[in-house]
């Protein structure tokens, strides 16, 4: 109606129609020459103050376009609408929603009504209800829980930035989905009936408290988790937020806490047994040696030395026992490790055979521990056996020695070992690794995976117990087909200063930087351990729990320019998940680390030009190898 008005009388009744409203009439100059009672209430101006005003200076109206070009495009459309800023006659300012709609009276006396209505306070509630979005938003990406909300039908309505982290989905893939797809069967198919059980019934299973159960993940992985859920009513509808946290390291600590538990039992009372075992043996051997002067028969004589012969490999086994017991009588004195690793190879050799290659790994500066000469000894040699004859084809065996630093991160990791410096002694061969079982009971007395009557199953217990009792620790890397590696640590016996130390070794700085880093670990405590140092030394981080994980961060066009992966890792290992990443994104550098002692799972990728860093290194160490191949071109010079 407003735009076919042909007269000033059609346009006074068109006013006076509309006078409760919020109507202004002004020309494109901006004159206002007809002002409503309605504005006059909103903004306190009378209409023989405004009339004859310009308008925009009237209000001190701020557009959110150009005034010139809002203008323009009246004149094209005829029309146009959107939200302004009015100040009132008392200063106070008013968010507008307004529309300007041309009033064709025939040039030059084309107006424009321009139509107000006050928004403000719905503009504050709009921005209080943004603010408040934008808080929880803050506090669901920064909480570590994981939270799921779903409706009376299962279906997800909102996925946390912690879910995302956990379960491998994007909140855009999992939103609107059933829920069902975070269980593995039976749960998966049951979950439906549960729900609708609840809500016919009442009866609650999980609602309101912390459940152990298990979550799916993306990548079909599945994992321990506890879950907690909350359920509220509104709109006459019915939510169920759920809270989940991951409890694969918690169980992992557990379940390390109750293997030492276990093997301190089982080593208290093997110690017991086999110091009263040996009283019984000095008895039987005290005995044997007085009756050989009174006996002259041959026959005797030789079932009496047959009998002195098993007393004897009676006292060696008790002497293992003993030593996995923490009983044993140790004679503790400053070594140099490496000068005794350089006398003692030649009687590994020896006991490795032709088949295998020993190569040893000595430091050009000296390096000495408080411990027992001829326990650690034996203990070179039960690892070198153990090697040898999980090498049946042949292979190599490498011993290194280096000194180590056992930092407070490390050591929260792994709480067996006290911080502080260490000469660590790394025994790795090439051999047919152990599976995860056979890991797991490794250290323990008479377990063996030889035949029956082809080990005692006392060689890697007896150096578990001398270690400890050592005041050292013992660390075992084993993975089906990529071999293993056992790593002894001794205390320093000098505080840990070289007396002889290499040319050009000085402590390093950290070194700080800017760059985005791709984290790749399947531990997550050494994953939070690795990521906080990262961001404490500026860089910006992304995690990923496993290979395929890490290739889907790499796709999502993330800046990464280095790529630090952990080798040893189920599914796609860190060398594959390198070979990937070298072929598709070039550009991207690589640091592998691995509690190998030897990189021979990733030699390729190294010579290739990727990083090495062994576990278990400090920030400082990780820092100087991030900086040296960050600062590195791709031609192979310094940047």
């Amino acid at each position: 109606m407003l735009e076919h008005a042909t007269s000033e009388t059609d346009l006074d009744r068109i006013v006076r129609m509309f006078d409760v409203a919020n109507l202004i009439v002004h020309g494109f100059d901006g004159i206002i020459q007809r002002w409503t009672a309605g504005c006059e209430q909103l903004y306190g101006w009378s209409a023989e103050e405004a009339v004859g005003k310009v308008v925009h200076e009237l209000l001190d109206t701020r557009f959110p376009v150009d005034l010139d070009e809002l203008r323009a495009h009246v004149r094209s459309k005829g029309f146009w609408s959107g939200q302004v800023d009015h100040r009132r006659k008392d200063g106070v300012r008013l968010a507008i929603a307004t529309r300007w709609t041309v009033l064709e009276l025939g040039d030059p006396d084309t107006l424009i009504v321009q139509s107000n209505n006050d928004v403000t306070l719905m503009q504050q509630v709009g921005d209080e209800l943004r603010e408040r979005q934008a808080h929880l938003q803050s506090i669901l990406d920064t909480v570590p829980d994981a939270m799921v909300v779903i409706d009376d039908r299962g279906i997800i309505a909102s996925f946390s930035a912690a879910a995302e982290k956990l379960f491998g989905y994007s909140a855009h893939e999992a939103i609107g989905r059933n829920v069902s797809m975070l269980m593995p069967s039976p749960d998966r198919e049951a979950h439906d009936g549960y729900l609708d059980s609840y809500i016919r019934t009442g009866r609650r299973r999980i609602i309101g408290y912390g459940r152990v159960v298990v979550g799916l993940r993306k990548n079909g992985t599945t994992f321990p988790m506890e879950l907690s859920v909350g359920e509220a009513v509104t709109g006459g509808k019915r939510i169920f937020t759920g809270f989940v946290r991951d409890l694969t390291s918690r169980h992992r600590i557990e379940a390390e806490l109750r293997q030492s538990q276990k093997m301190e039992a089982v080593g208290q009372l093997t110690g017991g047994l086999a110091h009263d075992f040996n009283n019984l043996l000095a008895v039987i051997s005290g005995n044997l040696e007085m009756l050989e002067a009174s006996l002259v028969e041959p026959g005797q004589l030789s079932l009496l030395r047959e009998a002195q012969s098993a007393a004897d490999d009676g006292a060696r086994l008790t002497s293992q026992l003993l030593a996995f017991g923490r009983r044993q009588a140790l004679a503790p004195k400053e070594l140099d490790v490496g000068a005794l690793l350089g006398e003692f190879s030649d009687l590994v050799q020896r006991t490795l055979g032709d088949s295998v290659e020993l190569r040893t790994v000595i430091p050009g500066r000296r390096l000495t521990a408080m411990a027992d000469k001829a326990q650690l000894q034996s203990a070179l040699l039960n690892l070198s056996i153990n090697a040898r004859d999980a090498m049946p084809a042949g292979g190599r065996l490498t011993i290194e020695i280096s000194g180590v630093e056992i930092d407070s991160d490390y050591a929260g990791m792994y709480p067996a070992i006290r911080p502080g410096r260490y000469v660590l002694i790394s025994v790795t061969d090439t051999g047919t690794g152990m599976t995860s079982e056979v890991r797991e009971r490794a250290f323990e007395p008479f377990f063996t995976t030889k035949p029956t009557g082809s080990g005692t199953g006392l060689g890697l217990s007896m150096v578990y117990g001398f270690a400890k009792q050592s005041a050292g620790h013992l660390q075992l890397y084993s993975e089906p087909g990529e071999g293993t590696t056992v790593r002894l640590f001794l205390p320093r016996a000098d505080g840990g200063k070289d007396s002889h130390p290499e040319k050009g070794q000085t402590e390093h700085a950290t070194s700080h930087g800017t760059e985005t880093i791709l984290v790749v670990e399947d531990d997550a405590r050494v994953r939070r351990v690795a990521v906080s140092r990262l961001q404490a030394l500026g860089y910006t981080v992304i995690e990923a729990t496993n290979g395929i994980d890490a290739l889907k961060e790499l796709e999502a066009a993330h800046d990464v320019a280095l790529l630090f992966t952990d080798v040893a890792m189920p599914g796609m290992n860190g060398d594959e998940l390198a070979r990937k990443v070298r072929e598709r994104w070039p550009q991207v550098k690589i640091l592998l680390t691995s509690g190998f002692s030897e990189p021979h799972a990733a030699e390729k990728e190294i010579e290739a030009g990727a990083g090495w860093l062994k576990k278990p290194y400090t920030a400082s160490e990780m820092s100087t190898h991030l900086r040296l191949l960050l600062d590195t071109r791709h031609d192979g010079g310094s940047a």
